[in-house]
This record gives C-alpha cells, sequence and structure tokens, in this order.
C-alpha cells in the first residue's frame, strides 16, 4: 500500500517539481520511511538511489543554493557563445556590419530577421537556431523596431502651438465675415468597373459585379484611367466644392479648383470679401515649400483683389485638416460598394453627398490639362508678394495682389 501511495503521490508532484526539488521530496519521504525507505521511494519513483542519497545529505546540510538556483554554478548545458567563440562576434557584424553597404556583407539585401541570420552564421560556419539567434541579439541589446518619423506629428516641437495659431487665425476671420476654407486632394479614384469598399443595399445575393484585377482595363472599356478629386470644404457654412480632374494633380490644379469655388459658391456668399484663409496640409500640390503654389496664389490673388493667407498644417498632421472629416469622409461614405464606372458617376455622387448637420457639395469635371514638371525661377518667385508670419514663416504666410481686382 505504501508502495502505490508514493507512486501517485509522484505522478501528481512531478509536472511541477524541479531537478532539485524533486530529490529534495524523495528524501523527505524516504526519511519518514526510515530504514529501507532509500529503497522503497527508488522503487516508486524511478529515481536512482544515489539521487535519494544525495538529497539526504543536502536536507542534512540544510543550506539553500545560492540566488534560489537549481543547479550549482556551471551545471546543465554550456551555452552557445561559450561552445562557440567566435559565434557573438560574427552575429554582431553581420547585423551591424561595419561598412555599410558593402558588397561582401552577406546581408545587404536582407530584413535582418533572426531566421535570416541564423542561415547567414550557419554559412559562416556556426550551428544555432533562430531562436538562440534572438536571444543573443536581445543579450547584446538589440530589439525589433520599425521606422520613427523624426520631428513630424507630436514629435515636432511647434505641433500644438501651430495647432493654435491656426484656430485663432480661423475665428478672427470668421468675426470679420472674411471666407475660410480647408482644402486637400481626396484620394486618387480608379475609373471603372473595379470593387469600391464598402457595401451597399441590393436584392439578395444581386452583387455588382465588377473586375477581378483594378489593373486591368478592357479594351471595349468606356471608361479608364484615373480621377483626382480636389476638395475645397468652407468652414464657415458648410459647404464642399470638388473638382474632378483627369490630368496631373499639381500646384496649378490645385488653385484653379480654388477659383472656381470662389466663382461659384464664394463670391455670392461673400461679396465683401477683402481677404481669404486657406488651411491647407504641409505637402502634396499645395506644399508648403512647392514654388507653383505661391506663384499660382499670386495670379489668383491678382485675379479676385483678395489677400489669400494659407496656414499649414505641421508634417505628419495632415489628419487634423478639417475637410477629411467633414467633407472626404461623408464622399467616401456616401460611395462606397458603389463601381466608379465612369466621371459622370463620379462627379454625381460626389454631388449627392450630405450630412444630418446640413453639408451642402457641389463638384464639377475639370477637363483642364495641368502638366507636371513646370519650374519656378527665383526670378518669377521674387515677384511673388508674399508677406511670412512672424510666427512660422515657412507655414503661415499672405499673399497681397499686385493689380486692381478684375472680376
Amino acid at each position: 500500500m505504501e508502495l502505490a501511495t508514493l507512486r501517485a503521490k509522484h505522478a501528481a508532484l512531478a509536472p511541477v517539481l524541479t531537478e532539485r526539488s524533486r530529490r529534495v521530496w524523495a528524501a523527505t519521504e524516504a526519511q519518514a520511511i526510515g530504514y529501507g525507505g532509500t529503497a522503497l521511494v527508488a522503487r516508486a519513483t524511478g529515481m536512482a538511489a544515489s539521487t535519494i542519497q544525495r538529497g539526504l545529505r543536502e536536507l542534512a546540510a540544510g543550506a539553500p543554493l545560492a540566488g534560489g538556483r537549481t543547479r550549482k554554478t556551471g551545471g546543465g548545458r554550456k551555452r552557445a557563445i561559450d561552445l562557440d567563440a567566435t559565434l557573438l562576434s560574427d552575429l554582431d557584424a553581420l547585423v551591424e556590419p561595419t561598412a555599410p553597404g558593402d558588397p561582401e556583407s552577406p546581408l545587404r539585401w536582407t530584413c535582418l530577421s533572426a531566421r535570416t541570420l541564423a542561415v547567414a552564421l550557419d554559412a559562416l560556419g556556426h550551428r544555432v537556431s533562430h531562436t538562440v539567434v534572438a536571444e543573443l541579439l536581445h543579450g547584446l541589446g538589440y530589439s525589433l523596431q520599425g521606422n520613427a518619423k523624426t520631428r513630424e506629428g507630436r514629435q515636432h516641437v511647434d505641433r500644438d502651438a501651430q495647432f493654435r495659431y491656426i484656430a485663432r487665425r480661423v475665428r478672427a476671420a470668421q468675426r470679420q465675415q472674411q471666407p475660410t476654407i480647408s482644402v486637400d486632394t481626396k484620394k486618387k479614384e480608379l475609373v471603372g468597373a473595379f470593387k469600391n469598399a464598402g457595401r451597399t443595399w441590393r436584392p439578395a445575393k444581386t452583387p455588382q459585379r465588377v473586375q477581378v484585377h483594378d489593373f486591368v482595363i478592357p479594351a471595349t472599356a468606356t471608361a479608364g484611367g484615373k480621377a483626382i478629386p480636389y476638395g475645397i470644404y468652407d468652414l464657415h457654412r458648410n459647404e464642399g466644392w470638388v473638382s474632378v480632374g483627369i490630368d496631373h494633380d499639381t500646384a496649378s490644379f490645385a488653385v484653379r479648383s480654388i477659383q472656381r469655388w470662389w466663382q461659384h459658391m464664394g463670391r455670392p456668399a461673400y461679396r465683401p470679401a477683402q481677404s481669404l484663409l486657406i488651411t491647407a496640409d504641409a505637402g502634396g500640390s499645395n506644399g508648403a515649400r512647392l514654388r507653383l503654389w505661391k506663384w499660382e496664389l499670386q495670379r489668383l490673388a491678382n485675379r479676385t483683389g483678395l489677400a489669400i493667407t494659407v496656414c499649414h498644417f505641421p508634417p505628419g498632421t495632415s489628419k487634423w485638416n478639417k475637410i477629411e472629416h467633414r467633407l472626404f469622409s461623408h464622399i467616401a461614405m456616401n460611395w462606397r460598394g458603389t463601381p466608379l464606372v465612369d466621371l459622370a458617376t463620379i462627379v454625381s455622387l460626389i454631388g449627392s453627398t450630405h450630412s444630418q448637420s446640413g453639408l451642402r457639395v457641389r463638384s464639377e469635371l475639370d477637363r483642364g490639362q495641368y502638366p507636371g514638371g513646370v519650374t519656378i525661377t527665383a526670378a518669377q518667385l521674387a515677384t511673388v508678394h508674399l508677406k511670412r508670419h512672424r510666427f512660422h514663416g515657412d507655414w503661415n504666410y499672405t499673399i497681397h495682389p499686385t493689380t486692381p481686382r478684375s472680376q
């Protein structure tokens, strides 16, 4: 009966016992049995009698291993770097080569994953698994990291200050009944019978059929190419204008779209206006550093007689631009699940966009040609009557008309 009890105890405790605690437990049981206990416990557990006797000596000594160790120092399998003296140095050289771009580097075109490094080490004569490589990398102070943008978004020291500056300028312009708009280019859309994200209500089991690949344009298709929606959102009146271009997304196209908004929606609503405030991203066709953008705005200021102020959002913060979630998001919801089969469909769907807050949108097709690569010389730029603001003049500036209002 005692033998069966010992076997049951051992079966229950074995999964949670370490090497040392297992022999100490066995020694405790043998000590409790007394004479013949070592042989009986060895028979019940399958442990060697010498192991149980070792446990008895540890019980008699009463001193635990230093630091709560299971084995004495030096016990167990040797570490890979102890068995292979050059493993660590070779691994460090592969991860961080002394000469970046060296054509002799075996990993110049790899992603430096643990598995790739293990293969490269194997080629150097080191037999090591990817798990050991990962452990060694952590020991060397490496960790998996993505790219980190610098001075972008939250990291830019003047990010919040620029947001507050834009808000003050917009409120001041609106108090004076001057137009304030948010501008940007919406994502370019492929024209044709292609899949459009989202779902729409249709009779059961009758989805609209679209092309399998969005890079295939059938030879018989009347549609094709891409549509470029450039939007203007009136921050005060909750109205939007979208010019759908078919050529290039350039500063000339952007300013032409603003001019069409002014002719059709802006001027009728702001007859006495003397100025126009534009909030825009820092990049793209209305980028803060783009010479053509400033050149075209000067021409617009001359045509309209308006002093045009531009406030750019800091780099990496374009999603805070009001047009993104007050106009473009509603357009995306309005045409979700609907293939944009032709330009007329795109213009119609944009024009029918509305929201519960009363958003009204107008849209027109712009078939104009706006070639890319147009260069504005330093001499031409010098003719732009641009006044930089005291705070971040690279982001905030006003362009004054140089000729009397023509229309």
